[in-house]
């Protein structure tokens, strides 16, 4: 059974970072297409970020050059760095995978950039 525990999130002020962590168990981090994706009140979910097996990574324009997408293979772990927040970056975040032809998430981690 894959599970995906987030956490992370909290309350940081305009220009701040955070880093969120996604715990995998029931799967090979390592060897899976992980993905970080977020929703704000109102708005649909989206692609935040996402990092495959190959360490090919992506992001959404609006993140590019402050997020940071990453694993630990050890820990079975993979990180969302956030650098200079802004208050559109808030929004519950979430951990994603597919695999054996279903997708996982996690239950999600609250973000708020507020002064």
């Amino acid at each position: 059974q894959v599970q995906l525990v987030e956490s992370g999130g909290g309350l940081v002020q305009p220009g701040g970072s955070l880093r969120l962590s996604c715990a995998a168990s029931g799967i090979i981090l390592s060897s899976s297409t992980m993905g970080w994706y977020r929703q704000a009140p109102g708005k649909q979910r989206e692609l935040v970020s996402l990092i495959t097996s190959s360490d090919y990574t992506t992001y959404v324009d609006s993140v590019k050059g402050r997020f940071t997408i990453s694993r630990d293979g050890v820990k079975n772990t993979v990180y969302l760095q956030m650098n200079s927040l802004k208050p559109e970056d808030t929004a519950v975040y979430y951990c994603n995978t597919f695999e054996g032809g279903q997708t996982y998430w996690g239950q999600g981690t609250q973000v708020i950039v507020s002064s």
